[in-house]
């Protein structure tokens, strides 16, 4: 059907289908943690990892009709800054699973549930903003998921401090140290990003609103 689609719409299809990626990564990352059988988390980062691969096709798909179109329905440079934000996102889920897997890290932290909590949140709003460019009717929808990432991502700063704290005054074993403080690290990256592609949302619809 893309073929028949005007140009400039079918970018808004492809950002669709990532957003909904990102927000199905969100939602399985949140499964992985509250998952305590090493094997049942094992599969579900294998769906991660299937997610990111989509996403992966998908932005090149938004790079290859970058390449071929010269009507676009916003700047250029906004659809690759959107993209490669969205992407990093992505990127940033599968590697947190990942390191929970590879280093077979116990979930249970109440710092971990916590930041996947919040990156559950953070990828569902970036989904709602994405899926609403299209028509741009309900700004109000689109600024108030905007300041929910932010917030989002203040109160990901304050959880990854305290668990850091807790970490090392509680965890009697330095090499569990080194793994947790990693995941959260890289958990914490999360929200980094998808306030990243706020901010890039929110350049287009000043622009474009």
């Amino acid at each position: 059907m893309k073929i028949f689609m005007p140009k400039d719409r079918v970018f808004y299809s492809l950002f669709e289908e990532v957003a909904d990626t990102v927000s199905k990564m969100g939602k399985l990352l949140k499964a992985v943690v509250k998952e305590p059988d090493y094997d049942k988390r094992a599969i579900l980062t294998s769906q991660i990892e299937d997610l990111e691969h989509i996403n992966d096709d998908l932005t090149h798909q938004i790079f290859t009709e970058l390449g071929r179109n010269f009507i676009t329905p916003f700047d250029r440079e906004d659809i690759h800054y959107l993209a490669t934000s969205l992407d990093d996102i992505c990127d940033y889920i599968f590697g947190t699973a990942k390191k929970l897997n590879f280093y077979k890290v116990n979930p249970s932290d109440q710092g971990i549930q916590k930041m996947a909590e919040l990156i559950e949140q953070s990828s569902e709003q970036i989904s709602l903003a994405v899926r609403e460019l299209r028509n741009m009717r309900d700004m109000r929808k689109i600024t108030e998921a905007l300041v929910k990432v932010n917030s989002i991502e203040n109160q990901a700063d304050d959880i990854f401090d305290m668990s850091i704290d807790r970490l090392f005054e509680t965890e009697p074993d330095a090499k569990e140290v080194i793994k947790k403080r990693e995941i959260y690290q890289v958990m914490e990256i999360v929200t980094d990003k998808c306030e990243d592609a706020a901010n890039v949302i929110e350049s287009i619809i000043i622009k474009y609103a």
